[in-house]
């Protein structure tokens, strides 16, 4: 059974002892790297989300965008003792994985269903925040090219044109559909909803050539990231070599 065919209105509870964390721990301790038998047991997985030590876990959103990262560190803090800690820090709050692997096998190992819902938080979630990030760059950037432009928060100016309304007003809009209260604050999780639900806002009421073009704005931001993060990286290990020798 995939994840997408099964829709729980109560969070099941679930044991550590399932049989995608016992596939793992039982792979790393036959020797196969953590990185490979953790993809393979997120391929094993089959619930949208669940209980896990007194905390809800939710993987897919809108029942079609699955957070992979969050699912490898529910199974990472199931077998933690065999998990390089460093290694761990990097994937889960870096995206750094510690084998490089394709996009096929990347696939071929947590299958074809999540992989096409892992695209689905890429383009949904990743890239959507990317897009309002850019936005708000370039609206700093008019600013300081005119001290008269308006003063107005970021988020909420790149919100407007973006989507064509405030950040408050989508949020509202948001929750009224999906039934949510109307809180005064936004956890983690309904955060990646709501994106995902801008997403698929953006793709219903823009043109095809404003959504292409917001894309390419979106993806550029995200390669920049990506590049500005790797130079870091690398220097990394220069700086301390110098401080060493110092």
């Amino acid at each position: 059974m995939t994840m997408t065919a099964q829709r729980k209105t109560h969070s099941p509870k679930l044991t550590e002892e399932c049989p995608a964390v016992e596939h793992l721990r039982e792979a790393i301790v036959s020797g196969k790297h953590w990185y490979l038998a953790l993809l393979e047991s997120i391929g094993l997985w089959t619930l949208p989300e669940e209980e896990y030590k007194g905390r809800t876990y939710r993987y897919l959103i809108a029942n079609e965008a699955f957070d992979w990262l969050l699912l490898a560190e529910r199974l990472c803090d199931a077998v933690s003792a065999f998990v390089p800690e460093q290694e761990k820090i990097d994937l889960l709050f870096f995206g750094k994985a510690p084998l490089e692997l394709s996009d096929r096998e990347f696939k071929q190992l947590i299958g074809c269903a999540k992989y096409r819902a892992f695209l689905n938080y890429w383009y949904g979630i990743a890239v959507e925040e990317a897009l309002v990030l850019a936005v708000e760059k370039e609206i700093e950037k008019e600013r300081r090219a005119c001290p008269y432009a308006s003063s107005n928060d970021l988020s909420d100016l790149a919100y407007q044109r973006i989507y064509g309304a405030s950040q408050e007003e989508l949020l509202r809009r948001f929750r009224t559909e999906e039934g949510l209260p109307q809180l005064s604050r936004i956890e983690l999780s309904e955060l990646k909803a709501f994106t995902y639900w801008l997403f698929k806002h953006r793709l219903n009421y823009c043109d095809k050539a404003r959504v292409a073009s917001d894309t390419r704005k979106a993806l550029i931001e995200l390669a920049q990231h990506f590049a500005a993060k790797r130079a870091r990286e690398e220097s990394r290990p220069e700086k301390e070599c110098q401080v060493a020798s110092s």
